[in-house]
């Protein structure tokens, strides 16, 4: 059996699409504005928006996020591609993803779009509005729908996604040829030194080696976004994206090694005092010191205004007693970023307070040797290689020194600081993971025979990795997009959240795909694909899980007096 595609037409591009992309995209944002009013009047009483009416509306409110993070997906989608038309660089390999991209995406904003796999949102879940549905019906989304992603069209993105076996990237990324290099390094470094390995350490369910975590430190990978007078790299959240993305290919436990010291990094730039960066900061960077965030309670999840862990200041220091829960690579790291409660008659966040609590590196054998600290493994299915704890605390001390900042009640607002960086970086994450699953879908669809032929041949399995390609090129563009912004010192976190969202649900979407291409082989814990999926399923939990992601992004908008 051979595939169906043709060998290079042209003709499958739709004629000016770089101009109809934009009008497709502007379409769904008109469609947007108009609809936000009609999901405020939804939850709207007396003359604000009412948190009861929000809660009884959720689906409403959520999937108006879900639209919202479409349009803006689109939008940058466009804008990548006028940029690379201008540059003359835009190949047929980015008209083609764009092209069935668009033509998918307008297909579900018409008839729906699958929040998960058993919720679906609709226009008219929004809005009774006929004319504001209309707008979703503009001849140029209507032109992707019935004539953007045809076989002919799937079947060519295919075999260009074959073509392009081997490389970093289906697409050109519209990066600069600095960022290229960066993804250069990284992606020789993960095929040698992580990909080789990083099945067997999964299965084992051992840490990440520590000789691989120092040649992570030696290439800069944890002081990558620390300034250069504190001994980092520098360099902004697009750097971040590529080095993530790179690694979590591999293993996103590799990925994710750095998003600790992101965030500790974060949580001292914007919230320490001069002393504690000089001290804390360097040594973040140096890989000298490795941070972990401890953020959880049982109980608690993404309601953090209620924690419980309590700290009373003692002369010079803090007793800290309560227990924290789902905490990333403890044992091994040797401080902690420690959000406790300092002022016990408080209920919310007004009495937080965030402590950069020094412990005792643990190992296997004693993974809590710090007085005042116990703590147990808790197994999961995936993202293993640093593992997650639960943690108790019983006359733990810190130095009343390592209050950040200073000042106690500011940990809830430092917290969310960095909440833009760590989902910019979690999106990254997803699309490495996204990246991943379509290469070890295309390896094997390639090399699989079957009816004398490689399953690649079947429309079905050819149109999966097709789709998985156009889906990874746009949240690269939204996840890009969140990072510029950001880098720019502009609030993004609207941004960030988006592309979070839709990145989680995209891996996913890849990993799932990969494996039903992989058949009962991929069912199998010796593929590597088994893996994938189990380590993808965690991207919709962890850095605000997809409902709350969706809930912030709409009540952001919302809340918006435009």
């Amino acid at each position: 059996m051979t595939a169906t595609a043709p060998v290079a037409d042209h003709s499958l591009i739709l004629e000016g699409l770089v101009p109809l992309l934009d009008e497709a995209a502007g379409a769904v944002q008109a469609f947007v504005a108009e609809a936000k009013g009609a999901v405020k009047a939804k939850i709207t009483g007396g003359g604000r928006i009412d948190r009861k009416l929000a809660d009884a509306e959720q689906h409403a409110v959520h999937g108006f996020g879900w639209y919202a993070s479409y349009a803006e997906l689109m939008t940058q989608v466009a804008g990548w591609a006028s940029s690379l038309e201008a540059a003359g660089k835009f190949s047929e390999t980015d008209a083609l993803l764009a092209q069935l991209l668009f033509s998918e995406y307008a297909a579900q904003l018409i008839g729906g779009i699958p929040m998960n796999q058993g919720e679906i949102i609709r226009p008219a879940d929004l809005t009774a509005s006929r004319e504001t549905m209309n707008r979703l019906f503009a001849p140029a989304l209507m032109r992707f729908v019935q004539e953007g992603g045809g076989q002919a069209v799937k079947s060519r993105v295919a075999q260009l996604v074959a073509e392009a076996r081997g490389k970093a990237t289906v697409e050109d990324t519209g990066l600069d040829e600095t960022f290229e290099m960066i993804r250069d390094q990284f992606h020789s470094f993960a095929e040698e030194k992580v990909i080789p390995f990083a099945h067997q350490w999964h299965l084992n369910d051992e840490l990440i080696p520590l000789d691989l975590v120092k040649e992570l430190g030696d290439l800069g990978v944890f002081g990558l976004t620390i300034p250069e007078e504190f001994g980092g790299a520098g360099m902004g959240k697009t750097a971040m994206c590529v080095v993530s993305e790179e690694l979590s290919r591999a293993w996103i436990g590799v990925g994710s090694l750095a998003t600790r010291s992101e965030i500790a990094a974060e949580l001292i730039l914007t919230g320490g005092t001069d002393e504690q960066k000089a001290e804390w900061l360097p040594r973040i960077a140096s890989a000298e010191i490795l941070p972990t965030a401890v953020f959880t309670e049982p109980n608690t999840g993404s309601d953090l205004g209620a924690l419980r862990t309590r700290a009373v200041l003692e002369g010079d220091r803090y007793i800290v007693t309560g227990n924290k829960t789902w905490i990333t690579h403890a044992a091994r790291a040797d401080v902690m970023t420690l959000l406790v409660r300092t002022e016990p008659d408080t209920t919310d966040y007004r009495g937080l307070s965030m402590l950069l609590a020094p412990k005792l590196r643990g190992d296997d054998s004693a993974p809590f040797p710090t007085p005042g600290m116990s703590g147990g493994e808790i197994e999961v299915i995936g993202y293993r290689g640093m593992k997650e704890y639960e943690i108790g605390f019983d006359g733990f001390v810190v130095p009343a020194a390592n209050l950040l900042g200073g000042q106690p009640g500011q940990g809830f607002k430092q917290l969310m600081a960095t909440f833009e960086s760590a989902r910019i970086q979690t999106a990254a994450r997803a699309v490495g993971v996204a990246q991943r699953g379509l290469e070890l879908g295309l390896n094997y669809a390639l090399d699989r025979k079957q009816f004398g032929g490689p399953i690649f041949g079947f429309p079905r399995v050819a149109n999966k990795l097709a789709m998985m390609a156009a889906e990874l090129m746009g949240v690269r563009q939204l996840t890009y997009y969140a990072a510029r912004q950001k880098d720019e010192g502009k609030r993004c976190d609207l941004e960030a959240g988006m592309a979070k969202l839709i990145a989680a649900r995209v891996a996913w979407a890849a990993a799932d795909n990969a494996l039903q291409i992989h058949g009962g082989n991929g069912f199998a814990m010796e593929y590597e694909v088994s893996r994938v999926l189990a380590d993808a399923r965690i991207l919709n939990i962890f850095e605000g899980a997809g409902e709350i992601q969706a809930q912030v992004i709409a009540r952001r908008l919302l809340e918006d007096g435009n």
